[in-house]
């Protein structure tokens, strides 16, 4: 059975989600259930997914919704330690040009300080 972790932690008006393990079939539904309940506390959510081993379709589904959501409330969903080797659906279908993306969580987190444009699904 896949293993996934799933921690929040505030900082500086953001929400960071720290996700390790494999975001796949299995996992999916933990993530979705995870992320649903992060919106009621802060409108930038950061994903942490550097200690992701490995994303798949089902999961990577799960992050357009959210994003879609936080889009549409006004809010922002953000990625940030993504690793192209263990998340390539990200690149394959084009979404790592349309999400906010940032090499680190620290990065993520002073962008989200800032005023930001309008950031949504195409």
């Amino acid at each position: 059975m896949a293993l996934l972790r799933l921690s929040s932690e505030r900082r500086a008006g953001s929400l960071i989600v720290t996700i390790v393990g494999d975001l796949d079939l299995v996992t999916s539904a933990q993530l979705d259930e995870h992320l649903a309940k992060t919106w009621r506390v802060a409108s930038w959510i950061i994903l942490d997914l550097a200690g992701v081993d490995f994303m798949d379709t089902n999961a990577l589904a799960v992050i357009v919704n959210h994003w879609k959501k936080a889009a549409a409330a006004g809010g922002t969903l953000a990625l940030a330690g993504a690793r192209y080797q263990y998340t390539k659906a990200l690149w394959i279908t084009g979404l790592a040009s349309k999400l906010p993306m940032y090499d680190t969580v620290n990065e993520a987190v002073e962008a989200g300080a800032a005023p930001q444009p309008k950031v949504g699904p195409a």
